[in-house]
C-alpha cells in the first residue's frame, strides 16, 4: 500500500495538549516546529487519494492491460494473454466521494 505516514519522523498531528502543556512526543519545540511549517490546522479527514489504475496510448483506464498474441505450437494457433508495461500513465490523484477518517487518527468504534 501507499505510505500512510506513520513511520515518518514527523509531529503526531491529532496530539492534544497533554498534562502541562505539551503535545505529543518533543513537547512545545514540535509544535513551533509544526506551526512554522503550516501544519496548525491538520483534519482527521482525508479528501483525496492516490489512484491505483492507469491510461494506456489510447486514452483506456485499468489497473492492468494485456494484449492478445497468437503463438503457433505443433501447428496449432493459439491465443495468449501478455501484459502490457510500458507507455502505461499513472492516474494520479483521485478525490474521494466521501471523506474517510485518516490512517494514523485513534479512533475507538463500538456498537451500542
Amino acid at each position: 500500500m501507499g505510505a500512510s505516514g506513520s513511520k515518518t519522523r514527523s509531529l503526531w498531528p491529532f496530539a492534544s495538549p497533554g498534562p502541562g502543556g505539551a503535545a505529543g512526543p518533543g513537547g512545545e519545540q514540535a509544535l513551533a516546529r509544526a506551526r512554522a511549517r503550516g501544519c496548525g490546522s491538520a483534519t482527521p479527514f482525508v479528501f483525496t487519494r492516490r489512484g491505483s489504475m492507469y491510461y494506456d496510448e489510447d486514452g483506456d483506464l485499468a489497473h492492468e492491460f494485456y494484449e492478445e498474441t497468437i503463438v503457433t505450437k505443433n501447428g496449432r494457433k493459439r491465443a495468449k494473454l501478455k501484459r502490457i508495461h510500458k507507455n502505461l500513465i499513472p492516474q494520479g490523484i483521485v478525490k474521494l466521494e466521501h471523506p474517510r477518517i485518516h490512517v494514523d487518527f485513534p479512533v475507538i468504534i463500538c456498537e451500542v
